[in-house]
């Protein structure tokens, strides 16, 4: 199996320096690697936009020595389920050794966030964040539930926060944006391309965005401020895991700068939100009988 991945991560890994063609083919591979077991040649040729000549560069450029072998290994790697789940995991683990090694890749990939944000950029995206007349949170797929959970912490600040998973809604609130508006994009890798064409467009419209993404890349280049995110993971491989907990702490430490900002007037307030939950909950001495 350690074949198998290594194929997978050479092929995310070497795609800057892929001709054109052959980059084609690769993304459409990463795109979605179990259909890519079912393609023909053709199919796949099809998909990507390029010829069958160029599949066939391409999987000799990897040390495969056609797509029939490509296809047996792409469809091995699926069957062992590892090698989509983390980096870390073995097909093999015990449920004792892989829950430990989730853990333990949590914690580092934590420690390592930590160790890499910088405080004045931290501070810079709370003044943002207290300044904004509103905030959007926007994030897809697995930032998407980050997003929201974005929306259930902001608010609490008496601020007009919204979250939004949906592209078309992205874009018609970017184009109807003022200045005051604050957009917090949440994107693990920077590349995707509809929420950088958001930003752009929420820019061009007066209003402030907030990256927390990888450093470097696409969004993080068109946004007025980014947060850098570290990638201890592949997600065009791997299940998101630990990028999915780092970004919820970072939010988390927004949302602790933002309150310490308000200070102590503000405390009334966060009160009374937490003192409206106390109906709809029962007390841990309640007789339930």
């Amino acid at each position: 199996m350690e074949r198998v991945r290594n194929l997978l991560e050479q092929i995310q890994n070497r795609l800057e320096e892929l001709n054109k063609a052959e980059r084609k083919v690769a993304e459409a591979i990463l795109r979605d690697p179990q259909q890519a077991t079912r393609f023909s040649i053709a199919a796949l040729a099809q998909a990507a936009k390029v010829s069958e000549p160029t599949v066939n560069r391409f999987c000799r450029s990897f040390n495969v020595s056609g797509y029939p072998e490509l296809k047996m290994q792409l469809a091995q790697s699926l069957a062992s389920g590892a090698a989509y789940v983390s980096r870390a995991v073995e097909a093999d683990d015990s449920p004792e050794a892989y829950t430990r090694k989730i853990f333990g890749s949590t914690i580092a990939s934590l420690d390592s966030a930590c160790q890499s944000l910088d405080p004045q950029v931290i501070s810079r995206a709370v003044d943002l964040l207290i300044q904004a007349r509103q905030i959007h949170f926007f994030g897809l797929g697995a930032s998407a539930p980050v997003a929201l959970d974005a929306q259930h912490k902001f608010f609490r600040f008496n601020l007009a926060v919204s979250a939004h998973a949906d592209v078309l809604m992205q874009r018609m609130l970017a184009s109807v944006a003022h200045t005051g508006d604050l957009f917090v994009i949440i994107s693990y890798t920077g590349r995707t391309r509809e929420l950088v064409d958001v930003a752009k467009l929420a820019r061009e419209n007066g209003a402030s965005v907030l990256g927390l993404t990888a450093a470097g890349s696409p969004l993080a280049k068109v946004c007025t401020l980014s947060l850098d995110i570290p990638l201890p993971e592949d997600t065009d491989i791997y299940m998101p895991m630990t990028s999915r907990i780092i970004q919820l702490t970072v939010l988390d430490v927004l949302a602790t700068g933002v309150t310490l900002r308000r200070g102590v007037d503000f405390q009334p307030h966060l009160r009374k939100v937490k003192e409206s939950l106390v109906p709809t909950r029962y007390q841990a001495d309640e007789d339930l009988g």
